[in-house]
C-alpha cells in the first residue's frame, strides 16, 4: 500500500501568527538596546531557525547577539505567554475541514516547523489538532530550513518516500526545502513571501484558497 504523506509549515501555513512573532522581536531588540525591527523584515525571515533568522535581521552583528537575540526572543515568548499577552494565533479558514479531506482521502499529515517543540505544542493542542499529525518536526532538533533534515524525518516517521510526499508552506525556504529532499512544493498565498518567490525557489504550484490546496496536494502520485 502506498504512504501519501502531506507535510505542513507551521507559521503562515496553518496558523497567522505575526503579530506574536513581530512582538517579541520587538522585545528582544529592545533587550539588546537596538532599535524597533521593521515589521516587513520580520515577517520575510519567519520560518528560519531563530539563529539564523537573526543572522538575517542583523547582518553586520558578531555571532555572539544573534546568540543572545534569539535567547531573548524565545524568553520574550515565555514572557507573553505568562502574564496572558499573547494574541490570538488563529487557524486560517477552512484548515480543519482541508485536513478532514485529506484524511478521508488517506492521506497521513505532518508537520515541519522553525517553532519549537513547546511553541508548536502549545500551538496545535490549542486548536485541538495535534493529534492529527504523524510526525513533528521542530527547529529544536534540526538544522534551519532550508536544509531538508526535517523532511526526511518526517518522511521516516511515517514510512513514505519523497516521490509520495508533498509540503505545503508559505515561504521560499519551504519551497526550497521540498526541492532539497525531492518532495513535490506547494506554496500557499495567504502567507509571509509572494507567489513569485515561492515559484522562483521550486514551487510545483500555488493555491490561493483551501480547495486549490487540496486538489493539488491529492493530483500528484497515488
Amino acid at each position: 500500500m502506498t504512504v501519501r504523506l502531506a507535510i505542513f509549515d507551521c507559521d503562515g501555513t496553518l496558523v497567522d501568527s505575526q503579530a506574536n512573532i513581530c512582538r517579541a522581536m520587538e522585545m528582544a531588540f529592545a533587550a539588546e538596546g537596538l532599535g524597533h525591527p521593521d515589521h516587513h523584515h520580520v515577517r520575510r525571515i519567519v520560518g528560519l531557525s531563530l539563529v539564523e533568522a537573526m543572522r538575517i535581521m542583523v547582518p553586520e552583528a558578531d555571532p555572539a547577539l544573534h546568540d543572545a537575540l534569539a535567547d531573548h526572543y524565545k524568553n520574550a515568548f515565555h514572557e507573553l505567554r505568562g502574564n496572558g499577552s499573547l494574541q490570538h494565533e488563529p487557524l486560517y479558514d477552512g484548515l480543519v475541514h482541508l485536513l478532514d479531506r485529506l484524511d478521508a482521502a488517506g492521506w497521513l499529515l505532518a508537520v515541519a516547523t522553525g517553532k519549537s517543540d513547546r511553541g508548536l505544542d502549545l500551538c496545535l493542542t490549542h486548536h485541538g489538532i495535534k493529534q492529527r499529525f504523524i510526525s513533528l518536526q521542530t527547529a529544536d532538533r534540526h538544522p534551519s530550513k532550508p536544509h531538508p533534515s526535517m523532511i526526511h524525518q518526517a518522511l521516516a516517521d511515517a514510512g513514505a518516500s519523497p516521490e509520495h510526499a508533498v509540503i505545503i508552506g508559505d515561504t521560499s525556504y519551504d519551497m526550497a526545502m521540498g526541492v532539497a529532499a525531492g518532495v513535490r512544493a506547494i506554496g500557499v498565498d495567504w502567507g509571509y513571501h509572494d507567489a513569485h518567490e515561492l515559484e522562483a525557489a521550486g514551487a510545483a504550484s500555488i493555491a490561493f484558497d483551501m480547495d486549490q490546496l487540496f486538489d493539488q496536494i491529492i493530483q500528484g502520485p497515488r
